[in-house]
């Protein structure tokens, strides 16, 4: 089979589309062959050598991609709810090879049978952002309907669905991004828009319940400052698990009597199932920036670490995307 494989870390350059041993499946995994990956930050910081928290779990080669759209083409013998032909969407097993490639081999658990109103595409451009998002705003955050969430970075892949996964459950929803970014977040449905550049958000938000941090910005001290907006017993949860908060950060939130919590994704079956229901009751909508083929791999790693892609990128991987 085709996949894209680094034997060393670096940059763009070290993506290679080569040739590999198709995977076979464990008895709690599936065989999907692979018609859309969806691309993500964490793939290009894998490509780099991984972070603090990723680095140990790094062995060459390896396929990147953790995001992924496809038929079921083998079944794990202690493997129940899915048959070979299920068109399936979910999140390939990280650490481990992953979906830049024609078959990737995944636990059961962390698929589900894809929405039906979308395409392999699109629906590749779901798992990995939207279960971040639902982990967040609901694993962590606990978000309820009729509360306040402020969500950071609202533009983005994983702000975009948390946007309207947190408009869907009945939140009101208050998303900052950059000037030019104002008018999608509000299409996307946030009952406010800010420009984080150049308004003063803690001044201009209060009683917040939750305020979701899925921007890329790394800065405690911007997350003391944010802190401000929580009401007592308020929520502060951050997708950016890498980053962890400092004692400034523990003390504001212990001012505001609100919690923190670093968010690492659940790859949940039953989550992917509950966002698919969503996309196809028209409550979601997914937003595909870019389709690169497999062989524009390094391009599409480029356009993401421009961090200004509205929506999800997305490699074309096998045929079948009606």
């Amino acid at each position: 089979m085709k996949a894209v494989r680094i034997h060393a870390f670096g940059g763009p350059e070290v993506l290679q589309v080569e040739e590999a041993a198709r995977p076979v499946p464990a008895a709690d995994e599936i065989l999907v062959k692979v018609h859309a990956s969806g691309v993500n930050p964490v793939d290009w910081v894998v490509r780099e050598g991984g972070n603090d928290a990723l680095r140990a779990f790094l062995t060459l080669p390896l396929t990147l991609g953790w995001d992924a759209a496809g038929v079921v083409e083998e079944v794990g013998r202690d493997v129940s709810g899915f048959q070979v032909g299920d068109a399936v969407y979910g999140v390939p097993n990280f650490p481990g090879n992953g979906s830049y490639a024609e078959y990737c081999a995944a636990k059961a658990s962390q698929f589900a049978r894809k929405p039906d109103s979308l395409r392999f595409i699109e629906a590749a451009g779901v798992p990995l952002a939207g279960l971040t998002a639902w982990t967040g705003l609901f694993g962590h955050g606990q978000l309820q309907a009729g509360q306040r969430v402020l969500i950071q970075g609202a533009s983005g892949g994983v702000g975009g669905f948390a946007v309207q996964f947190a408009k869907a459950k009945g939140a009101y929803v208050i998303g900052t991004a950059s000037a030019g970014n104002l008018g999608y977040v509000r299409q996307l449905g946030a009952d406010e828009a800010l420009d984080y550049r150049s308004q003063a958000v803690e001044d201009l938000v209060h009683d917040v319940d939750v305020v979701l941090e899925a921007s890329p910005l790394r800065d405690n001290a911007a997350r003391a400052n944010i802190v401000r907006v929580l009401k007592p017993g308020g929520i502060f949860v951050s997708v950016n698990v890498d980053f962890p908060f400092d004692e400034a950060m523990q003390a504001a939130l212990a001012r505001q009597q609100a919690t923190g919590a670093l968010a690492p994704n659940q790859p949940r079956q039953d989550w992917l199932q509950e966002i698919a229901e969503l996309i196809d009751a028209g409550r979601v909508q997914v937003v595909i920036s870019r389709v690169y083929p497999l062989a524009q791999v390094a391009d599409a790693h480029r356009e993401s670490q421009t961090w200004h892609v509205q929506g999800k990128l997305v490699l074309e991987i096998g045929p079948g995307n009606e």
